[in-house]
C-alpha cells in the first residue's frame, strides 16, 4: 500500500485520478492531504475541512468484475469499511445515511465520493475519496455536522484512522471477491440510517414528502414505501433525505 502525503492540494481525488493514468500506479495507492481546497461531496457539494484537523484522502482501486450493473456495491463496501474501522476505536453509534454519508450519534462526520473510469469491458478504475471530521471543533452554519473529537471529547490520530480504514477496506474488497457481496449488502442495511422509519425527503423541485425506507437496490436506488402502501424507487439525483 503506497501512501503519498501532501501538505495542501485542491483535490486528492483529482490528483490520484491523474496519477492513475500512469501504468505504474499501484492498486490501493493512497493520496492524503493536510488541507484540501476544492474537495467535493455528493451532488457537487463542497467538502470543507479545517486545515490539519480533518482527514481527507483518496484510494485507488482497480475494480475487476464481470458486470457493471452492481457498481453501487463498491459504495456499500466503502461505507461499511469506514464504520467498521471507526467502531474499532470508538464506542460511538455509527450509521450509514443513504447513499454513503457516515453518521455518528445522528450527526454527519464523514462522506464518500467515488469516481469510476472504465478501462476496458471488465476493469473499472475507481478513485475512492473519503472525508472524515476527526479533530475539527467548529462547524459554522452546519448544525448537523460533528466530529470524532467533539463526540468523544478527545483528540484522535488522523493517520491511525486512515490506516485502519484503508486496511479494513482492502480486506473487505478482497474478501468480497471470494465470498460475493451479499454479506456486505446485509451489513450495509443493518447500519442504514432510519431504515423502516418514516422520514422526510425533498425532491429536485423543493417539494417535501414522507416515506418509509425499505432498502437500497444494487443499482443504488432508495426503495421507499409512500402513502397508500405505494412502493417507489428514487435515484440519488432525484431526492435527498432530510435529517
Amino acid at each position: 500500500m503506497k501512501i503519498i502525503k501532501l501538505n495542501a492540494i485542491d483535490s486528492t481525488n483529482r490528483f490520484l485520478k491523474e496519477l492513475a493514468q500512469e501504468a505504474t500506479a499501484e492498486n490501493y495507492t493512497i493520496v492524503v492531504a493536510n488541507q484540501q481546497t476544492d474537495g467535493k461531496g455528493q451532488r457537487g457539494a463542497s467538502w470543507i475541512s479545517e486545515s490539519d484537523k480533518g482527514l481527507t484522502f483518496s484510494l485507488l482501486y482497480h475494480n475487476l468484475q464481470e458486470s457493471t450493473s452492481n457498481l453501487f456495491a463498491l459504495n456499500c463496501i466503502v461505507a461499511l469499511s469506514i464504520v467498521e474501522a471507526l467502531q474499532s476505536i470508538s464506542f460511538i453509534r455509527f450509521q450509514i445515511k443513504w447513499p454513503n454519508d457516515i453518521l455518528a450519534e445522528n450527526k454527519k462526520i464523514g462522506g464518500v465520493l467515488i469516481e469510476n473510469s472504465f478501462k476496458n469491458q471488465h476493469e473499472i478504475v475507481s478513485i475512492i475519496g473519503i472525508g472524515i471530521n476527526v479533530n475539527q471543533l467548529h462547524f459554522e452554519n452546519l448544525p448537523q455536522a460533528s466530529s470524532l473529537a467533539l463526540l468523544e471529547c478527545k483528540t484522535f490520530d488522523k493517520e491511525e484512522i486512515m490506516l485502519l480504514i484503508a486496511k479494513q477496506l482492502q480486506f473487505n474488497l478482497e474478501n468480497a471477491q471470494k465470498i460475493g457481496v451479499d454479506f456486505y449488502w446485509e451489513r450495509y442495511h443493518e447500519l442504514l440510517y432510519k431504515r423502516g422509519i418514516v422520514s422526510t425527503f425533498e425532491d429536485v423541485l423543493g417539494n417535501k414528502f414522507v416515506g418509509k425506507i425499505i432498502a437500497v437496490t444494487q443499482e443504488g436506488k432508495l426503495q421507499l414505501e409512500l402513502e397508500n402502501n405505494l412502493i417507489s424507487f428514487f435515484d440519488l439525483k432525484e431526492i435527498k433525505m432530510l435529517f
